[in-house]
């Protein structure tokens, strides 16, 4: 059947129109040698040295701000609140003993929180001000896969935008781990990003997870007047540390009021504004309590956040905790694209994912790339601070190594003396034959500082003798570490 002239004229203007748009469509798609998806410390860092190596890069984050959990809900504001609070436990429990006399010692809980977003604030804004100064586009909004190299984001003042790049790094991070029968609230039961923005103190809180986030927020609170309770399933803290810092880690929190139920399984919790309670059962026994108090912090754990990336529409293949696949140069098994940070193996810290997304770029750019594994350290914020990197006396013993044993204690250093700030150890772990550091664990103050002698001589192949025969400053408290690197292949001098 033939078209009438008007159908005729009516088909080929559409076709017209159609054609325009798809070009403009088509003309619209930006197109970049990188695109990140997420703006925390992994994705921003790779970024801002994709910028600098002249990548045309684009940086895709949908929380509106910046620094991804690390700056926003964890790290930073964590450590505002932990010093702030540990500068009121000084002025409570020790300025007395430097004969400083301070009465009527107060919290203006809302100052101390108003302070806390004060330094995110700053912090985030000062990222934003990197990517432009590195000529990195930011795009606020949530990216997803379109196709293998397209990403659709769609953009937090509304409406979708299509972008084409060459190379795609997914480092969206993590999230906090839920409990069976634990809904976090974010009021009464609360998760790590709840417990940073409570509007009062509590009186009684149940800390579910014997980690480092419910330590570090357990402290924080504990150090305000709460009664804090941390609830474990295993026989100590933290028990990927060493068992001698493990040990002395308890013994120094329990010393400052922090109480603890060990060897525990927490079947249940529940809140609401007349109260909240944790259901226990410990396996051993087979006995059940039930716990009541104001708030309860589920602090159990994160777990990589991927959702909305639409992985399973190009492919892109995870194992069975929802972690990215990737092979030793951090790309998935779709050509191009990349993971790093929490949502693949490994410890979840910022460092690493800075660490990763920067070897990611050198790799894309055929300049190698490589992040030292053994090397990567790990701090707990609390009071006395505890650090360490490399193996544990524990798992030498399961590997069948040889190695010597260095400890030297802070008693023992004429600087943390001086200070009135003694309590904890240095401990050095060396193979046996060759004298070279596989390990350095310390608690005391200022650790998160000082391991990274240890991180620095490790990445060199030092010895411990290496490092006890380098002149350190009197008095510091690094003179600690040479003493215990004395102690590993010798005798340290003042102990």
């Amino acid at each position: 059947m033939q078209l009438s002239t008007t159908a005729l004229l009516f088909k080929r203007r559409f076709q017209s129109v159609y054609s325009l748009q798809m070009r403009l469509f088509s003309a619209a798609v930006k197109e970049y040698d990188l695109a990140v998806i997420g703006g925390g410390p992994g994705g921003y860092v790779a970024a801002i040295k994709a910028g600098q190596k002249g990548l045309k890069t684009i940086c895709i984050e949908k929380r509106g701000t910046l620094g991804g959990t690390c700056l926003n809900v964890g790290c930073i504001p964590s450590k505002a609140l932990l010093n702030a609070t540990h500068k009121l436990y000084e002025a409570k429990h020790d300025f007395k003993e430097f004969g400083i006399t301070a009465s009527e010692i107060s919290v203006d809980f809302k100052q101390l929180m108003k302070q806390k977003d004060n330094a995110v604030g700053g912090l985030t804004s000062g990222i934003e001000h990197l990517l432009k100064k590195n000529k990195v586009d930011y795009a606020k909004g949530a990216g997803k896969f379109a196709s293998d190299n397209e990403i659709d984001i769609d953009l937090l003042a509304g409406g979708t935008e299509r972008i084409k790049a060459k190379n795609i790094i997914i480092a969206t991070g993590s999230e906090p781990s839920p409990i069976p029968n634990c809904p976090a609230d974010e009021k009464y039961v609360v998760s790590s990003t709840g417990a940073l923005v409570l509007d009062k103190i509590p009186k009684k809180m149940m800390v579910i997870g014997s980690g480092v986030i419910g330590l570090e927020l357990g402290s924080v609170y504990q150090r305000l007047g709460t009664e804090v309770i941390v609830l474990g399933n295993a026989d100590k803290v933290c028990p990927f540390l060493d068992g001698d810092i493990s040990t002395s880690f308890r013994k120094s929190l329990e010393k400052q009021g922090m109480k603890f139920i060990l060897k525990c399984r927490v079947n249940a919790a529940r809140g609401g504004p007349n109260g909240s309670q944790v259901d226990l059962e410990f396996p051993e026994t087979g006995k059940k309590e039930t716990h009541d108090c104001d708030i309860v912090l589920v602090a159990a754990g994160r777990r990589a956040y991927t959702q909305g990336l639409q992985l399973d529409k190009v492919g892109i293949i995870t194992d069975k905790y929802g972690k990215i696949e990737t092979n030793d140069h951090w790309q998935t098994n779709l050509k191009g694209v990349y993971a790093i940070g929490d949502v693949i193996k490994g410890a979840m810290l910022a460092h690493k994912a800075e660490e990763e997304g920067i070897a990611v770029v050198e790799h894309i750019l055929g300049e190698g790339g490589h992040v030292n594994y053994r090397t990567i350290p790990g701090v707990i914020y609390t009071y006395p601070e505890v650090a360490s990197v490399g193996q544990t006396e524990e798992e030498l013993k399961a590997a069948n190594i040889s190695y010597s044993k260095g400890l030297f204690p802070f008693q023992a250093n004429s600087r943390a003396r001086t200070n009135n700030d003694s309590d904890g150890l240095v401990k050095i772990l060396s193979d046996l034959k060759t004298g070279r550091i596989l390990g350095a664990h310390i608690i005391g103050p200022n650790a998160g500082e000082m391991i990274a002698e240890g991180v620095l001589g490790m990445e060199y192949g030092a010895s411990a003798e290496d490092i006890a025969r380098t002149c350190h400053a009197h008095p510091t408290l690094s003179e600690a570490f040479k003493e215990a690197c004395m102690a590993a292949y010798d005798k340290p001098i003042h102990s």
